[in-house]
This record gives structure tokens, C-alpha cells and sequence, in this order.
């Protein structure tokens, strides 16, 4: 009799214990990044009143006979479903898409959460402004003049510093890909100035040097008479300057030759000194001086020297041609600028925060880390959305997005809570019959002892 009594208040403390994580479901269904509990229920110990037998010549087989003596909660599970994604437009607002979880630092302890709800603190660090945590991944460095994000290295602080300065920088190459047009006349010998203008196409390009003062690149083509594929190009750092800037072509002239086949593609350049380039990738290096620049004050001016690229051999992209058609005046890039201001950054599917500086240059300034767990069940809740590692989670995998089972990056966008409200009022019903049930129970079994009390009488 005494063993229905405490199944009936094992089966009500445990109901009521799924009912409290029901009611921590429901209160957060409208928190950020968060993943709802579940309870799954298990039969406790059985009380043995006749074991089992084996079948002899004379009888079959006895069944053991056990009563059950209530039950326990086997485990509470999180479940780490994708929850509904909502857009914010906010530019530090940051969600998951597939698995993984943000990367958080206090001292030197991890945090894990899918909460993206992230701003900058006032030395442009990414942080959780609710507790200041700071959001890990790798910052950019510079080696040997290239921009590299080393994932391979261990996770930091990430810096966003708007307004920061990003230092001028003098342009190393230009690449030409302008269409010379072969139907221009030939110059003769004595030309006049109008005839001489009338059949140079010019090129124009701006250029910097180390101060991010611009400065006018300019190139003549001129056909070379008597030779309907071979045109003259002559070049200028800042023409009408009053001050020669000195443009020289390998350090020696200003002018070169360039060479076309037959089918209007380029087949070598010429400098002045007769040195013919006429493999791969045709470029010449073009020097000038600098203006107003000493080192130290008195002597020359400084030299800035940059590639002009023309082309790659037999290629009509992005390449030198020469074609029955209208000249064109491409120079399409070069990469220096002037100094600039970041104004503003964006965040990519892989992590990647992209600068984009006044100057009008987009440059990485870090990539946020992404976190992976073989259990991620095992990981231990402590508020705040978030979860650290134990035994039973396995230690966090800790890289880019996108790579091995890791998911995506949406920024403006945040995770919304996975609980879903039609399922949580369904598992309260049945939770409170439960209760209920087990509640008669015990009543029942009060019942039947009253009974017994009363045999005496």
C-alpha cells in the first residue's frame, strides 16, 4: 500500500519539476539564440516478489513478478534546433545559420552562445554589450606587404576602429587594356601639330605616390610610319607640370614600342634601349620623380617607380588591342590611394569584416571564429544565453565558418528563441494530467488505508 503512496509523489515531484522547465521554455520564447529544455521521464527500481525460472520436464517457464516503485527524470535535454531568423538591419547584429556557436572571452575563459546581438564598446572592440564579453576571431596582419587572416592562430579580440586612419598608399602597378583603333593614319615626316593631334590617342590615368598626392599619368600612341602594326607610346608624369618629373621608361627615355600581330593581339613591347619583352605577361617599369620630396633636404628628389602592366601575349582581356574600332581609354586600375578614414564596415557569410575607408578603398580587418561541439548537448548552461564546455561536450572546434559541418554568418539579422508555443501548451496539458493523475493516486491509496484503519471497528 505505503508503494503507490510515494509512486504517486515521485510521478507529482516530477511533473512538477517538467512543468518548471515548461515554464522556463514559454518565459524565454522570445530571447535571442535561446534552445529550449525537454525532460524524458524513466521507471525507477522494482520491488522483486518472484524471480524468474527456467522450463523443467514437468512445468514451462515462471515469469518474474516485480512492482514498480515510481519513477525519475532520465535527463533534460537542450535542443539545438535552428531557431526562425529575424532581420534587425543592424550592422552588428549577427546570426547562425547551421551549427555552431560564437566565440566569447572573459580573462582567459571561453563562453559559447548563439545569441548575436553584438556592438562596439568605445576602443571599437565587438563585444556582447549586455555583459561586455568580448566576440573572438582573428585580426589582420600585414606580412611582407600582403593582407593575410591567419586562422590557423589562436582566436583574439576583434577591433573594428572606426575612424581610424588608413595610411596613403603609392601606386605600384597600373594595367592598361585600352583598344588602339588600326584604321588611325600614319604620321608623316613634317606632320603639323594638328595632323600630330589629330592622330595620337592619349591615355590618362590617375595616379599616387607615398604622400597620396595624385598625380596624372599620360600616355600618346602614335603609329610608327611604315609599319601598320608597331605603335610609338610616349609617357608623362604630370605633363604640364612646371617642374620636369623626369618619366622614364626602364630608367632610360620615355617612349616605347608596342608590337600587334596580325590578328590585333599584342606580341611584344620595346623599351628605348631596344629591350624587347615578348613573354607572358608584357609589363615596364615607368619612374618619375616625386615632387617636392628630399632625403635628406638639398639632395635629389625622391624616385617612385610602379609596373605599367599592358597585357598578357596572344589575350584580348583586359589587354592592349588593336582593332579596327574606335581607340578606347581604359586604364582600369591602379592601387594606390590617398589617406582615408574608415566609415563604415559589413559582414560577410564567412565571417569576413570588410572596411570600407573614405578613400574608397575595402579592406579585412578580421574574421569572426565559429564553434563546434561533437556533443553540444554535454554543453553546462550559465545564464545570459550562454554555455561553457564540459567533460561530456568535448573540447570546442574552433575555426571559420563553413568548414567542417560549421554553418553561416547572416549579419542584420538575429536567432530568434527555438521554442515553439503550440508544442510547449500541448506538453503542458499533458503534463498537468499527469499530475493530476498522480495526485488520485495518492488519494486513492489514502483511501484504501482508511479502510483498513476501519476493519478494527
Amino acid at each position: 500500500m505505503m508503494r503507490s503512496l510515494y509512486s504517486g509523489v515521485s510521478g507529482l515531484q516530477n511533473h512538477q519539476t517538467r512543468m518548471d522547465v515548461i515554464g522556463h521554455n514559454i518565459s524565454n520564447v522570445n530571447t535571442i539564440g535561446f534552445k529550449r529544455d525537454r525532460v524524458n521521464f524513466q521507471d525507477m527500481l522494482s520491488q522483486t516478489l518472484q524471480g524468474a525460472a527456467r522450463p523443467t520436464e514437468e512445468l514451462g517457464g515462471v515469469n518474474p513478478i516485480q512492482v514498480g516503485l515510481g519513477m525519475s527524470i532520465a535527463a533534460i535535454d537542450t535542443i539545438h534546433t535552428q531557431g526562425a531568423l529575424q532581420s534587425t538591419g543592424v550592422a552588428t547584429d549577427i546570426a547562425i545559420k547551421g551549427s555552431g556557436f560564437f566565440v566569447l572571452r572573459r580573462g582567459e575563459q571561453e563562453f559559447f552562445t548563439r545569441a548575436g546581438a553584438f556592438g562596439l564598446d568605445e576602443n571599437g572592440t565587438l563585444v556582447n554589450p549586455a555583459n561586455g564579453l568580448r566576440v573572438q576571431g582573428w585580426m589582420t596582419q600585414v606580412i611582407d606587404g600582403i593582407e593575410i587572416i591567419n586562422t590557423s592562430a589562436d582566436t583574439t579580440d576583434l577591433i573594428i576602429p572606426i575612424g581610424g586612419k588608413d595610411p596613403a598608399f603609392a601606386t605600384t602597378e597600373v594595367r592598361l587594356a585600352c583598344n588602339l583603333d588600326k584604321r588611325l593614319a600614319e604620321i608623316p615626316e613634317g606632320a603639323g601639330l594638328g595632323m600630330i593631334l589629330e592622330n595620337t590617342w592619349t591615355v590618362d590615368k590617375t595616379i599616387f605616390d607615398a604622400f597620396g598626392t595624385k598625380h596624372t599619368m599620360s600616355i600618346d600612341f602614335t603609329k610608327v610610319p611604315g609599319e601598320p602594326n608597331r605603335w610609338n607610346a610616349q609617357i608623362f608624369i604630370n605633363r604640364n607640370a612646371e617642374i620636369d618629373t623626369n618619366t622614364a621608361v626602364n630608367e632610360e627615355g620615355n617612349t616605347f614600342i608596342l608590337e600587334f600581330g596580325n590578328d590585333g593581339l599584342l606580341l611584344a613591347a620595346e623599351d628605348g634601349q631596344g629591350n624587347i619583352v615578348n613573354e607572358g605577361i608584357l609589363q615596364l617599369a615607368i619612374s618619375f620623380d616625386v615632387p617636392e620630396t628630399s632625403i635628406p633636404p638639398g639632395e635629389e628628389s625622391v624616385r617612385q617607380t610602379f609596373n605599367l602592366t599592358l597585357g598578357e601575349i596572344g589575350s584580348a582581356t583586359n589587354t592592349v588591342t588593336q582593332f579596327a574600332e574606335r581607340s578606347s581609354t581604359r586604364a582600369f586600375w591602379q592601387n594606390g590611394y590617398t589617406l582615408g578614414y574608415l566609415e563604415n564596415f559589413r559582414i560577410d557569410s564567412t565571417g569576413i569584416i570588410t572596411g570600407v575607408f573614405s578613400n574608397g578603398t575595402n579592406r579585412p580587418i578580421g574574421q569572426i571564429a565559429l564553434a563546434n561541439f561533437v556533443n553540444p548537448g554535454g554543453l553546462y548552461k550559465v545564464g545570459g544565453t550562454m554555455f561553457v564546455r564540459t567533460n561530456n561536450s568535448g573540447f570546442a572546434d574552433i575555426g571559420v565558418s563553413g568548414v567542417a559541418g560549421r554553418g553561416s554568418f547572416i549579419a542584420g539579422t538575429l536567432e530568434m528563441s527555438n521554442v515553439d508555443l503550440a508544442d510547449q501548451f500541448v506538453d503542458m496539458i499533458v503534463t498537468q494530467r499527469g499530475f493530476q493523475a498522480n495526485s488520485r493516486t495518492i488519494q486513492t491509496s489514502d483511501q484504501m488505508l482508511q479502510e483498513i484503519l476501519t476493519l478494527k471497528r
